[in-house]
């Protein structure tokens, strides 16, 4: 039996303090004045809450260590097209030549295509990213870099005469194997990131991973790059998980509905009973009404199964909540796009929509389990940021959006605390024989809730291993 951590005077569920004994990866002991043993590391809690390993349940891992190396070309740093030509021209270039950027807007220098990048920087090839994730636009260099005019991706935008535009829809592995080499970037930076902020869990969300993309997942979890536990929306249906507490695991099948061309009813209800019928449950991304909508009439005809989720849930009329309590998926949104994007969806959400978007309370009251997330990089990551969003829904200039799905601060956590494959499930506790996923903070839950910060944040354990301290 390794040594273990012994937690002195923490504070459980916001009202005992006591000591808690950590071994082999799990709690086995919670009482007064535990006595230390030989080689035990001793941690003073000093009243401070114990509480179990946040749980982000939608990221992009890997678009995350990409974003970490690119320029920002969205507010707050960039909001005017000469402040966007500034950091381009000021960015280095990536080692196969490209300047990266990404979080773009166009209320910082409108619509882009070749052109309007060519405007900007031309002399360099440059990809930037729409904050959305969907769409990469390029400039003219990179267009002849990827050889846009014989491209036959489906997402190559083109204009009345069959010429490229520079706009790529969807495209991300493609635009990957042509621009950034064959590996994806490493993820170490990310997974301390993530344990600094207290997350012990994580899904990656992704769509149509490649076999190089799970394979730089498990080996990161392996070498302890990456501590957290992680499960993946976009493995393969055939893909069989190697298994053991160092792997990521399959969770549901992740289907996107884009807004820019949603498929048929017959052919989303193949897809869906493509899924249950591999054994998996699907993860369904949803941003607009009429999505919901298509989704809602697949899962009629197809049939629901127990671990549906749907994802972001961007836009949900009331009506519909009953027909999502009566089928049974959880909705996995993201509140923190009010906090960072609010001011945009105020002015240009038409006003009657103001009152769907990214529901959480209301959600809750109608019995649909909710989990909340950042969708990270297009999303904060910080989950405390998530959590102060969910309770005040405040944008950048203090205006609230959706005053009555404001959810309570201990709602908001409990909703980043349900177990990896039950995402708006109960929420983990600490207890006797559980996990010791855990995150200890510098004070107690009550005074962490009123003011949620990352600062508050002590240490984070995972399977029972400080993989990192304050």
């Amino acid at each position: 039996m390794t040594p273990g951590v012994l937690f002195r005077d923490a504070e459980l569920d916001g009202r005992t303090v006591t000591d808690i004994r950590v071994r082999e990866g799990n709690v086995v002991e919670i009482g007064g004045r535990l006595r230390a043993r030989r080689g035990e590391d001793v941690l003073d809690a000093r009243g401070g809450a114990l509480l179990p390993g946040l749980c982000d349940h939608h990221v992009h891992l890997h678009a995350m260590a990409a974003a970490d190396r690119s320029v920002h070309c969205g507010p707050p740093a960039v909001t005017t097209a000469e402040e966007l030509a500034d950091a381009l021209a000021r960015a280095a270039a990536d080692e196969q030549g490209w300047v990266r950027g990404v979080g773009y807007g166009e209320d910082v220098a409108g619509p882009l295509d070749c052109g309007a990048l060519d405007r900007l920087h031309g002399a360099r090839p440059v990809r930037v990213q729409h904050r959305s994730g969907a769409l990469w636009m390029v400039n003219t260099v990179g267009a002849r870099a990827l050889d846009l005019a014989r491209a036959d991706h489906p997402g190559v935008e083109r204009d009345g005469r069959g010429r490229p535009t520079g706009r790529l829809w969807r495209a991300d592995d493609w635009l990957r194997s042509r621009s950034c080499g064959s590996r994806p970037p490493g993820l170490r930076a990310v997974g301390a990131r993530l344990a600094s902020l207290g997350i012990t869990h994580l899904t990656d969300a992704t769509p149509d991973l490649s076999a190089t993309a799970i394979d730089a997942i498990g080996e990161a979890m392996r070498t302890g790059a990456l501590p957290q536990r992680v499960r993946l929306l976009g493995a393969p249906l055939d893909w069989a998980a190697p298994g053991g507490p160092r792997a990521p695991t399959a969770g549901p099948y992740k289907i996107v509905l884009a807004d820019s061309g949603l498929p048929c009813l017959d052919a989303l209800v193949e897809r869906v009973r493509a899924a249950h019928g591999a054994g998996r449950a699907v993860a369904v991304h949803c941003v607009t009404r009429e999505a919901l909508v298509l989704l809602i009439a697949a899962l009629d005809e197809a049939g629901a199964r127990a671990g549906d989720r749907i994802e972001h849930a961007s836009l949900v009329p009331a009506a519909l909540i009953p027909r999502l309590r009566g089928l049974g998926p959880a909705v996995v949104t993201q509140p923190g796009f009010i906090a960072d994007r609010g001011d945009d969806y105020l002015r240009d959400v038409p006003a009657g929509d103001h009152p769907d978007l990214y529901r959480v309370r209301s959600l809750v009251d109608g019995g649909v389990p909710v989990a909340l997330s950042s969708d990270a990089p297009y999303g904060p990551v910080d989950p405390w940021l998530v959590i102060d969003a969910a309770v005040h829904r405040r944008t950048r200039s203090r205006q609230v959006v959706g005053r009555a799905e404001r959810l309570t601060a201990q709602q908001a956590l409990d909703a980043c605390l349900g177990p990896l494959d039950a995402p708006g499930g109960p929420p983990r506790r600490v207890a006797r024989g559980a996990p010791a996923d855990l995150v200890l903070l510098r004070v107690a839950r009550a005074a962490a809730l009123e003011r949620p910060s990352a600062d508050l944040v002590a240490a984070t354990l995972v399977a029972g291993a400080v993989v990192w301290s304050r």
